[in-house]
This record gives structure tokens, C-alpha cells and sequence, in this order.
């Protein structure tokens, strides 16, 4: 069995190094009309639609509608995001330190795909990777292997109509743990988006690795918040595609002020909040066995289904679920990542401090690394937020899912948002084209602006002398 996977693996990299060397003269304009063609091929509604249904379907996460959404809002981000970088040639000159950086391919990229993104993170993936005129193999998750098998056909006809190798684009069929470790081992580039564990998978494939770390993003509301942006911010983040993005509100910190009116707010754009008898019951019901990881049957479901599993009843036009919580860690598995809608709602007093010290204490049981937001009107306060904890990403007076690109910041569009050493990753990145060049640094001797000593210890000298 080992050197039949061994070898159907070997056989796979192999048509695509074929492919990649075929493309590897390509100019940035074939680049971008490739990159183009695999763009339109999945984005375009009809398609969208196909995958959007394929997905839910197969896998029985998320809703229709907001596939459909994610498939069209990241996939076309990531072309404009991308439009206008430089990938082939010379990319950056700077003639005042005498450098040139040229861009060059990567090779061989192997993508994991969690089985929440089945259908838009294939796309994201290949886009970067042909953007830098790469071959990239698709491992699937087992449970949504045909859906991901689909939008990988849509690209491999997209690239035969621009003229390039179909193979440019691969998908493991019948996948396995065995397949996917044989295909990180023999590719140049793994980029794992997934679990905890498939990441770690990644690092230790012996492969350069982008990974992920976990989500558990938190968000604050200050006293000088607009309430009302707050909430439709969190309820839009919370409900989403039933929260399968790892930006998803996880927690609320609310200053205890406008606590009670936030969640009013929360109430009124289809909250439902839990009493302390319905809180038990979730718990037991999301965590049966105890471990840190919520049970799939709740994971990106309707909250009616959810109540339902959990042995409670809501009221039909409810779509997410408040758990008010005041402990983190292991014994208040509320403080963790949940990849449902369910909230957990803490109040904090004491100033932003406070609010800084509980987001920290949250991100350290899970979550590490990734990403926090702020509603306030105090600068300040975000300075607190941004300098205060260890998050990647610091999202201010927004919906938390614009933190993997949005038409109103500039933040790169991705489906793999890294959480740098804090959450065992290389990178504090939205992973994106920019990372699927290697880069040739040409060094040519410019005029030498020695430093003297006198310059370099002066300051150093007459603090504590020589």
C-alpha cells in the first residue's frame, strides 16, 4: 500500500513540475491572463452557485446563500489584490542601495483544504500559486473530496482555454492521511489551512510550510462604541456561512456600561440568550467527551438545530446563540474556539486595560496569535488593543471576517490568515501571492557611507562611558 501511494503521488508531482516548467518563461501578462481565466471559471454565478450547493450538501456545513458570497467576494479580492503585483522579472529596484529583486517560482505547491472550505480556499490557493508560476495539488478533506474535485476541474479547463497545462492544477483522488503526507514530502511548498493538527502535519513534513493557527477571535465594545455598528458588526461576523470562518466573533469583551445595551442590540438582529440552564445544556452538548474541541454535529449549524441537539427550544427566527461567561480555559470551554454560532458575552470594568488583559487571557487558552477587534472612538484604545496583546490582526470599527480582505481596508484577501510564532506559525501575514516567489536579490557596489564609531557608540559613551 505504501509504494502504490508513493507512486500514484509521485506520478501526480511529476505532471505538475511538467506543467510548471512549461509556464515558467511566461510573461506577467500570460501570467495574469491565466490567473484571470481560473478567477472567472469559479466566480462566475453560475458556477458559484454549483459549488455553493455541492458544498453544503456534501458536507453539511454552512448555508447556500453565503457560499455562494464567499466563493465570489474572496475569489474576485484576491484577482484585484493581485492585479497589479509583479511576479515575473524584476519586481523592485532601489538604485540607492544598488538592489534588484527578480521574481521566480516556487515549484511544486501542495494546498490542504479544511472541510469547511471545500469549494472558495482551492481557488484562493491556486490563484497565488499560478500568479507565481507554479504547479499546485490539491489534497481535499476526505468528507468533501467531490466538491473540492469540482472547482479543481473548473481551473484545468480554465487553464486549457488561456493554452496552458491542465495539470497546472491537480486534485488527489480518493485522498488519505498517507497521500497527503506523501505529496508534502515531495512538494517544494506546502500552504495547510485546517485544523490544528493537519497544520502541524505541515511543519513537520520536512517541506517550507505557510500554516494557520487556531481561531478564536475576540472582539471588544468600549463605552464610546456606536452600539448599533457594533452589533450588526458581531450578528453579520457570528451568522455568516453559520460561522466557518476562523474570524468569526468567538467572545465579546463589553465595558459593563453598555453592556446590557449591546446585547439588547444583539437581541434585536436575532440573538438568542442563553439562561443559565440552557448554557449547561449546550455545553454537555458541544463538548460531550470533554475535549477542547466542539462536537461536528454543532459545528457551522443553524442555532435552531443546535438548541435542538442540546435539548432546548428557540424561537425560529433566532440565529445565533449568547452565552454569558466570566472564566477562561479548559473548564469554561465557552472561552474557546466554538466553529458555530454560539457567543460567548464577557463584561470587563476597570478601563481598556482590563478589556486587554481578558483578550490576552482568551487568546492564550485558544487561539493565540490570530485576530482581535475593537468598536471604540478612542484611538487610544486601539493603541491598547495593538500594542497589548498577541494577535496578528487588530480589526477597528469592523465586521471581524473583513480581517481576510475587504473593500474597505487594505488588508491582502486570503483564506489562510497566519498567527506568527504566537500561534506556531512562520508568518504574521494574510498569506497571499507575494509569498509564492522566491526572490533573487542582485547586490551591484554602490558609493561607501562608512559609519564611525563616534556615530555608532556616541549615545551609548555618554550614558555609561566607554
Amino acid at each position: 500500500m505504501a509504494d502504490s501511494v508513493k507512486q500514484e503521488v509521485t506520478e501526480i508531482v511529476a505532471r505538475a513540475r511538467a506543467a510548471q516548467e512549461a509556464i515558467a518563461d511566461y510573461t506577467q501578462e500570460q501570467t495574469d491572463d491565466l490567473c484571470a481565466a481560473v478567477a472567472w471559471a469559479v466566480a462566475r454565478t453560475d458556477r458559484a452557485e454549483a459549488l455553493a450547493k455541492l458544498a453544503v450538501d456534501e458536507g453539511g456545513f454552512g448555508n447556500y446563500a453565503d457560499k455562494v458570497t464567499k466563493i465570489k467576494k474572496r475569489v474576485l479580492g484576491a484577482l484585484a489584490d493581485m492585479r497589479d503585483v509583479r511576479t515575473v522579472g524584476v519586481v523592485e529596484e532601489d538604485p540607492a542601495r544598488g538592489l534588484v529583486k527578480i521574481a521566480k517560482p516556487v515549484g511544486v505547491v501542495a494546498a490542504l483544504i479544511p472541510t469547511t472550505g471545500p469549494d472558495a480556499t482551492p481557488p484562493l490557493k491556486a490563484l497565488f500559486a499560478l500568479k507565481g508560476r507554479n504547479a499546485i495539488v490539491v489534497a481535499p478533506h476526505p468528507r468533501t473530496a467531490e466538491t473540492t474535485a469540482a472547482v479543481v476541474e473548473y481551473m484545468r479547463e480554465a487553464c486549457v482555454r488561456v493554452g496552458a497545462p491542465a495539470d497546472l492544477v491537480q486534485v488527489l483522488s480518493r485522498p488519505s492521511i498517507a497521500k497527503t503526507q506523501e505529496l508534502m514530502r515531495q512538494a517544494d511548498l506546502v500552504v495547510a489551512t485546517g485544523g490544528a493538527a493537519m497544520v502541524k502535519a505541515a511543519y513537520s513534513s520536512g517541506t517550507p510550510a505557510y500554516g494557520v493557527g487556531v481561531g478564536n477571535s475576540v472582539h471588544v465594545v468600549d463605552e464610546t462604541a456606536d452600539l448599533d455598528d457594533a452589533a450588526t458588526a458581531i450578528a453579520d461576523a457570528k451568522t455568516f456561512d453559520y460561522a466557518t470562518s476562523c474570524l468569526a466573533d468567538n467572545a465579546i469583551v463589553v465595558e459593563a456600561s453598555v453592556y446590557e445595551d449591546l446585547l439588547e442590540r444583539l437581541v434585536a438582529r436575532g440573538a438568542h440568550r442563553c439562561d443559565a440552564k440552557e448554557k449547561a445544556a449546550l455545553q454537555r452538548c458541544m463538548w460531550p467527551d470533554g475535549r477542547h474541541v466542539p462536537s461536528a454535529d454543532v459545528i457551522a449549524k443553524p442555532a435552531t438545530t443546535i438548541a435542538q441537539l442540546a435539548g432546548f427550544t428557540i424561537a425560529p427566527d433566532r440565529t445565533f446563540l449568547v452565552v454569558e461567561e466570566d472564566g477562561v480555559g479548559p473548564d469554561h470551554p465557552f472561552s474557546g474556539e466554538k466553529l458555530s454560532v454560539v457567543l460567548a458575552a464577557y463584561r470587563y470594568t476597570g478601563g481598556i486595560e482590563r478589556a486587554v488583559e481578558l483578550v490576552n487571557a482568551i487568546t492564550s487558552y485558544q487561539g493565540l496569535g490570530h485576530t482581535c477587534g475593537i468598536h471604540t472612538r478612542r484611538d487610544d484604545h486601539v493603541d491598547a488593543l495593538a500594542f497589548g496583546t498577541r494577535t496578528a490582526r487588530v480589526m477597528v470599527n469592523q465586521n471581524l471576517n473583513e480581517g481576510a480582505g475587504s473593500p474597505r481596508n487594505g488588508l491582502p484577501f486570503t483564506l489562510s490568515l497566519s498567527c506568527g510564532t504566537w500561534g506556531g506559525n512562520i508568518t504574521t501575514e494574510n498569506v497571499n501571492a507575494r509569498h509564492f516567489v522566491n526572490l533573487t536579490w542582485v547586490s551591484r557596489p554602490i558609493e561607501p557611507h562608512p559609519v564611525s564609531e563616534e556615530e555608532l557608540f556616541a549615545r551609548y559613551w555618554a550614558r555609561y562611558g566607554r
